[in-house]
């Protein structure tokens, strides 16, 4: 009888498993949709008739935005691979005085945002800046045509500091992929009589190709999503379109169908990487993570290795944080406290709520993938939503702002036709629509980050929780949570700083009388009013070196058996 009684309550709780599993499967069909309704908006709205705009900018503009978009891209590509791929090699393979403290600085210029940098570029080499000025004054110039010094404000310029800043994307993957490779495979290498140098061309670095591609894609993905470092530069891409049509020719489906062409270079540099990656898998032959060999090097070969390192350290991070300090103690009397604790404030308070929201929908969906299982329609509907990363905040924008209008009119003509009232923009004309743009283009680092973590949980634990009662809901509060708020953590700080620094979309959604640092920090770059600028950039720059010493700490950890080179640094 214990017997029977027992099958029947397993068979009674099975509907309620079945359903729960059923209802997390449906909700995150649901919430995949809203979050890449965006995205579909802006499809929609680009087959609209702009009323001639577009072809007026496909005659006037339109060539500029294309070969000052694949320009960047091609130089900004090119460079982060040549710093990042060298950089990580030396610091993982070679031993040199420094060596463990470049470890972890050359990941510093990931706290820089790259509107700041260009900033502090643009201001110290124009011609009314300090170096200039200087060089006149020593050699008696008189006018720029007696001397030559190159133009700042140029698309060149704009590839040499983009690549700067954004170089530890590379760095970080490739240092990961270097760390991660048995030591057989480079032991091999010498044994064909390969030095260094070649088994690094023809072991280490065909190894490393898919962490490089990733993180070359990550790089580009920022380039594409840049504004207010191009506008600095003068540089005139799809980003400042889609801001300059929607805003100050009031066209949203030209701004739209700029959106869309955008696209096109969004997909082609994901395609790029994918195909890089093609049917090229690398795998280890070998459980030995032996301690990796690490290359001493002495004399001119380490002052070499050290110039390597530091030179894109001091450019990238040093020398701008030093001039973003002197321009806050300049400028700190002048500064309005008011406006300071006021955008402080509202920063981190949009950037605490869209971390809580990122996270929060993240886990749903990755708790979901795992219950309901990665079933093609999930998965690709999952897929679809955690894309907005790819996507620059300025297309973001324009897709949160369509669908948020047309509830807006439909909430005021329902309130009107109800109750005599019209309740106003309380979607589009509010900080609802920009956090939920926030959602849109940050899920991917949540989700990602929170489904690797309870990847590597076993199901097993599942099994465990439901035989002790608990339903999907509590094994994920009790079971789950504990196991992964090491990866739930690092996506809230990931998310946040990283909404610290956005501005696109902050821009274009913002409400009236709205300010957050990094638009403060626009402004006051608009007006010229650089040093007043200082404290808000420094203050994005602090908060932004945290992640990226967890960052660094991770890395260094990430290598089984912990087999780091000895020695040295």
């Amino acid at each position: 009888m214990a017997v029977l009684d027992e099958g029947a309550g397993s068979t009674a709780r099975l509907p309620a498993r079945d359903a729960g599993r059923l209802g997390l499967t449906l909700g995150a069909f649901l919430v995949a949709a809203m979050v890449a309704l965006p995205l579909i908006a802006v499809a929609t709205l680009a087959l609209r008739s702009s009323g001639g705009a577009f072809a007026h900018l496909a005659e006037t503009v339109l060539a500029g935005y294309i070969f000052n978009t694949a320009g960047l891209l091609l130089g900004v590509g090119l460079g982060v691979v040549l710093i990042g791929v060298g950089t990580a090699w030396l610091v993982t393979m070679c031993r040199f005085p420094g060596s463990r403290l470049f470890e972890w600085a050359l990941l510093l210029p990931l706290a820089m945002p790259t509107y700041v940098i260009a900033i502090v570029y643009v201001e110290m080499l124009e011609y009314a800046g300090p170096l200039q000025g200087m060089l006149r004054e020593l050699a008696g110039w008189q006018t720029p045509r007696d001397y030559w010094f190159p133009e700042i404000r140029s698309l060149p310029g704009a590839m040499i500091v983009l690549s700067l800043v954004l170089y530890p994307y590379v760095f970080l993957l490739s240092r990961a992929a270097f760390l991660d490779q048995s030591v057989c495979a480079l032991e091999v290498s010498r044994t064909l009589g390969r030095g260094p140098w070649r088994g690094f061309l023809t072991t280490a670095l065909p190894l490393a190709r898919p962490a490089i591609a990733v993180g070359l894609a990550l790089a580009l993905m920022e380039v594409l999503n840049d504004f207010g470092a191009v506008r600095q530069f003068a540089v005139t891409t799809f980003t400042t379109g889609i801001y300059d049509v929607w805003l100050g020719m009031h066209n949203a489906p030209a701004a739209a169908q700029l959106a869309c062409l955008l696209l096109v270079f969004v997909l082609a540099v994901l395609a790029l990487e994918r195909h890089s990656r093609r049917q090229r898998r690398y795998h280890q032959t070998s459980r030995r993570y032996r301690t990796l060999p690490g290359y001493r090097l002495t004399g001119l070969r380490a002052l070499a290795a050290q110039t390597a390192c530091a030179a894109p350290l001091i450019l990238g991070f040093v020398l701008p944080a030093l001039v973003l300090a002197g321009w806050t103690l300049e400028s700190v009397a002048l500064a309005r406290v008011e406006d300071y604790v006021s955008d402080i404030v509202t920063t981190l308070a949009l950037a605490a709520g869209a971390a809580a929201l990122a996270v929060a929908v993240g886990l749903y969906l990755a708790y979901a993938m795992r219950i309901a299982g990665a079933g093609r329609g999930l998965s690709l509907a999952v897929r679809l939503a955690s894309t907005g990363y790819a996507v620059p905040g300025s297309i973001i924008a324009v897709g949160v702002l369509m669908p948020f209008a047309w509830a807006d009119h439909v909430l005021n003509d329902v309130g009107e036709a109800v109750f005599g009232i019209t309740f106003g923009l309380v979607l589009s004309g509010t900080v609802v629509a920009v956090g939920f743009a926030y959602l849109v283009r940050f899920l991917a680092l949540s989700f990602g980050t929170i489904e690797a973590s309870l990847g590597r949980v076993t199901q097993n634990m599942d099994g465990a929780s439901r035989t002790l009662g608990r339903g999907l809901g509590g094994t994920l509060v009790s079971v789950h949570l504990p196991l992964i708020r090491g990866g739930v953590l690092t996506a809230a700080l990931l998310v946040f700083v990283d909404v610290m620094k956005e501005l696109p979309a902050t821009l274009i959604l913002r409400p009236f009388n709205f300010s957050t640092l990094a638009t403060r920090i626009y402004e006051y770059a608009s007006d010229e009013r650089f040093e007043e600028c200082g404290l808000w950039a420094l203050t994005i720059v602090v908060v932004g070196i945290l992640p990226v010493i967890l960052l660094s700490h991770a890395i260094r950890a990430s290598r089984p058996g912990g087999g780091l080179p000895k020695g040295g640094g």
